[in-house]
């Protein structure tokens, strides 16, 4: 199949954004910002520069890069926020969610454009015009300046959106037509091939590769194929495409939220019927209800193990809607509802035990996943055993809901005989005084936290050598020092794990640490 790809450009996407949506701590009203001219600032060796502008400051002779001083003097009422990345990424990564609605492969095309694969999309819009113009309807919706190109590889669709002036007879021809700073190259570059008298994709492709190269260095070469299409580079999509995937289109938008979340499980069902065929079940589900204006709201969910039972994934997903701080807001309503599920498992038929074992164990799974789903997949973790004898790092604690099959089993003590770790560990360990036989005697008093215990009862050493690829210890930051460790017991009864940083052929004077507690 012949590529193709639509580059959307917002050459105003800052301010766009702020007019859209104003910070809260904003003293400036909607009205205001609707009206005055204003610019994003950035401190640049220490002096205030333009970062970006919106339309009106543009035609009142402001760009990106001027000083502030000299904007001020130019526009005496132009307005001046500071520079916000994280709320232009996070605005940009929304309009990514909403063009989920025409392709699966939407790439972000940093710092203010996205990079859309559209073969095998258009016969659902009529052909590439329409998609481009319902993509340019809703974009205008949101108050957002939009250029877009297509062409059949992603750097060229990039610098025709970018810098094509007036349109070509055909494709070829208009990327022929684009100035050489349509390469991306420094600035340097680009001024070297302008004052050589190449001022033109075709000025460039006319020549001979190898004199460019020798003389403007191999990136030119590669950004001259990468554009005329000799050369691929494909896209790296924000999200990759779902295994399971049911969706459902409204001739009119849905503005009743109940009304969306029971299509939604209509939704489920049929994909729980999709994962049985394969014999899977899915570990995240993914519902994501698209507007009308262009945005998009998704969530998600994860189970610790795979399931196919649509009651329990849509109870997660309420779960999930409850929890959130934001209501669902259908805003003009919802034309499309899609659910997805990007992680599936084999999932095999479960034999119930006589004495409910499996029973309980499905219990345990489902409370864990609702716990996740409400309070946040981080906040509750499950601790697992890791292969090495290293203390500190012999487990591992990650969230309940991914964490799979333990790769090794928890050390377990003879019938009879006390535990050989204690329960709590000190993380890092404690420095302690201890008075001990030399050399690399036991302990037989040491003083923790001002108070000096008496030892009645050690046992040990128990030799722990550090990783020989590793220079230092993860547990004191210290150079990699053998460890001699000591369980011990003072005068009233209380037992301590202890050890010693360090032999005395590896250092003269080693140092003691509190290690643990035993019950």
């Amino acid at each position: 199949m012949n590529r193709r790809y639509l580059a959307l450009w917002f050459p105003f996407l800052p301010t766009d954004r702020l007019r859209r949506r104003p910070p809260r701590n904003c003293a400036t009203s909607p009205d205001v910002l609707a009206d005055a001219p204003f610019a994003f600032v950035e401190k640049v060796k220490g002096a205030l520069r333009l970062f970006a502008v919106d339309r009106r400051a543009q035609a009142l002779g402001l760009a990106p890069g001027i000083a502030l001083a000299d904007a001020r003097a130019r526009v005496p009422d132009l307005l001046v926020f500071e520079r916000d990345d994280h709320a232009d990424q996070d605005w940009l990564e929304r309009i990514a969610d909403g063009c989920a609605r025409y392709t699966p492969m939407v790439a972000i095309d940093p710092p203010d454009g996205l990079i859309l694969d559209i073969a095998g999309c258009t016969h659902l819009f009529g052909n590439e015009g329409a998609l481009a113009a319902d993509i340019e309807m809703r974009c205008t919706a949101l108050g957002m300046t939009l250029r877009h190109a297509v062409a059949a590889t992603p750097a060229a669709a990039h610098a025709l959106a970018r810098h094509q002036s007036l349109p070509a007879p055909d494709e070829a021809a208009a990327i022929r037509r684009l100035p050489v700073a349509a390469l991306g190259l420094e600035s340097e570059a680009t001024q070297g091939l302008v004052r050589a008298g190449l001022k033109s994709i075709g000025d460039l492709a006319a020549r001979p590769l190898a004199g460019i190269a020798a003389r403007f260095g191999g990136d030119a070469v590669d950004a001259l194929r990468h554009l005329l299409g000799d050369a691929d580079r494909p896209i790296a999509p924000r999200r990759a495409p779902p295994q399971i995937l049911a969706e459902r289109r409204f001739a009119e938008p849905v503005a009743r939220t109940e009304y969306a979340l029971t299509v939604l499980g209509e939704l489920v069902a049929e994909a729980a019927r999709q994962l049985e065929e394969r014999k899977c079940g899915g570990r995240r589900f993914e519902a994501v209800f698209f507007r009308s204006d262009g945005l998009a709201r998704m969530l998600s969910v994860e189970t610790g193990q795979p399931t196919r039972t649509p009651k329990r994934v849509m109870r997660l997903l309420r779960e999930r809607i409850d929890s959130l701080r934001d209501p669902i807001d259908p805003g003009f309503g919802f034309d499309l509802i899609r659910l997805a599920v990007p992680v599936i498992e084999p999932l095999a038929a479960t034999q119930l035990k006589l004495e409910g074992g499996a029973a309980n164990e499905a219990q345990v799974t489902a409370l864990i996943d609702q716990l996740s789903t409400r309070l946040g997949r981080g906040r509750v973790r499950r601790l697992l055993p890791r292969d090495t004898h290293i203390p500190e790092q012999a487990q591992l604690a990650l969230p309940a809901v991914e964490a799979g099959t333990p790769a090794a089993a928890w050390p377990v003590s003879a019938p009879g005989e006390p535990p050989l770790r204690p329960l709590h560990l000190f993380d890092p360990p404690q420095p302690i005084e201890v008075i001990a036989e030399v050399p690399d005697g036991p302990p037989h008093r040491f003083r923790w936290r001002r108070a000096l215990h008496e030892v009645r009862r050690f046992e040990g050493p128990e030799r722990i050598a550090v990783e020989w690829w590793r220079r230092r210890d993860g547990a004191t930051d210290k150079p990699g020092l053998t460890r001699d460790y000591y369980r011990v017991e003072d005068a009233r009864g209380r037992r301590f794990w202890i050890f010693r940083h360090g032999l005395y052929e590896e250092k003269p004077d080693p140092g003691w640490y509190m290690h643990g507690l035993f019950a």
